[in-house]
């Protein structure tokens, strides 16, 4: 920090420091930061790397060389842990424009591509050590998601939306396609028409966290209206015969996640539900309520997508068959069940074992939600 700032006042935006850093540190100099940087971002992309996954590196990269050249520290050499920690500091301490601080999560999610970084850096020998080999991270906080929807205010929403317009229809399939599947933002906004399985009711999810594939149950009623919108509205948003993206903005294009999250947002509000949240509300409001209907953990996580549940060893690859069934017999959203009908738990996981399962699966949704709100709110950088 600064001498004499404040430790809670505005920083400025280091993107308006970019200009000031010359493309190698310094004239004729290749082993500035930004220089390391980009040869970085090379190797990450031949290690296969998605185009998103270095578009993070790069932004949080960038950020730290924006504060650091600010403080003249212009070249990896340079950097030592102390500077690092001192970082640390600044984030903590940073406020965002609404007053409030930097999320752990989001302090955190900074910090680790430095830490890839500086050891790449150490290990093709551009630097004598690694600075950030011992740095602490902001501990993970577990916490709930702090906004679920009921089945009967998920119902609100949906029919709220005026399906008379072109751009309500798609709003109406939109978010049942979320409340069906539970989809992340990036997936639902990557989605294709040809991903849409009608025949099998199945819709595919290509390339999700962590390049995988996974192919997951979509429902009936979500397949109405997704036949409705295609056959009623997107043709009156696409004006381009080779965009084969599913939901289309009202020039034609495909929405971006950002935007999809504000427009969610609305909607719910636009509802009188007040609830805070975009996509990943609907995402924690299916697998709230798959849960309360007493859908085994396992399956829930291959909805989602989730690899793995922070605390639990139970996943398990689940066929697409049974997952359907499972998807079919718990949603409310799907096939609503009669007043005052109760589910039982399937399986014979011990209580203790499937609320101990539960409860982390829910922490890690909350996790991911504040992450996500985060990348909403620092979109343009600090």
């Amino acid at each position: 920090m600064r001498s004499g700032a404040r430790p809670y006042q505005r920083k400025p935006d280091p993107r308006r420091a970019f200009a000031s850093i010359p493309a190698s540190g310094a004239p004729g100099d290749l082993r500035g930061l930004m220089a390391a940087m980009h040869r970085y971002l090379e190797h990450l992309g031949v290690k296969g790397y998605t185009p998103v996954g270095q578009h993070n590196a790069e932004r949080y990269i960038r950020e730290f060389i924006a504060w650091a050249d600010a403080r003249g520290v212009t070249h990896p050499t340079q950097v030592s842990r102390a500077v690092l920690e001192r970082y640390q500091r600044w984030l903590h301490h940073y406020r965002k424009r609404n007053g409030e601080p930097l999320a752990l999560i989001s302090q955190r999610g900074k910090i680790i591509p430095l830490r890839g970084w500086f050891k790449w850096l150490t290990r093709v020998g551009e630097i004598p050590a690694n600075p950030a080999a011992d740095l602490d991270l902001p501990r993970q906080i577990k916490q709930l998601p702090r906004g679920v929807m009921s089945a009967t205010e998920a119902e609100r929403v949906l029919a709220s939306v005026d399906t008379t317009t072109p751009l309500g229809l798609r709003d109406r399939a939109l978010m049942e396609v979320l409340y069906a599947t539970g989809m992340r933002r990036m997936e639902i906004a990557h989605l294709a028409i040809d991903d849409i399985d009608a025949e099998r009711a199945v819709v595919l999810v290509r390339q999700g966290k962590g390049q995988k594939d996974r192919l997951i149950p979509l429902g009936q009623r979500a397949l109405r209206w997704v036949r409705q919108y295609l056959d009623q509205a997107r043709e009156q948003l696409a004006w381009n015969p080779r965009e084969h993206s599913l939901f289309l903005g009202n020039e034609g294009h495909p929405l971006s996640p950002l935007w999809l999250s504000t427009l969610i947002a609305r909607r719910v509000q636009a509802a009188g539900i007040d609830k805070r949240g975009g996509c990943h509300l609907w995402r924690h409001t299916m697998a709230t309520l798959m849960l309360e209907g007493g859908a085994d953990i396992r399956h829930i996580q291959a909805m989602l997508g989730h690899a793995d549940i922070s605390s639990t060893q139970i996943y398990a690859q689940v066929a697409i068959g049974q997952l359907q069934r499972v998807h079919a017999r718990t949603h409310p959203g799907v096939n609503p069940r009669p007043r005052g009908a109760t589910s039982q738990p399937e399986g014979g996981e011990p209580r203790t074992d499937r609320e101990n399962a539960a409860r982390a699966l829910l922490e890690a949704l909350g996790r991911e939600a504040e992450a996500q709100e985060e990348e909403g709110d620092d979109a343009g950088g600090l």
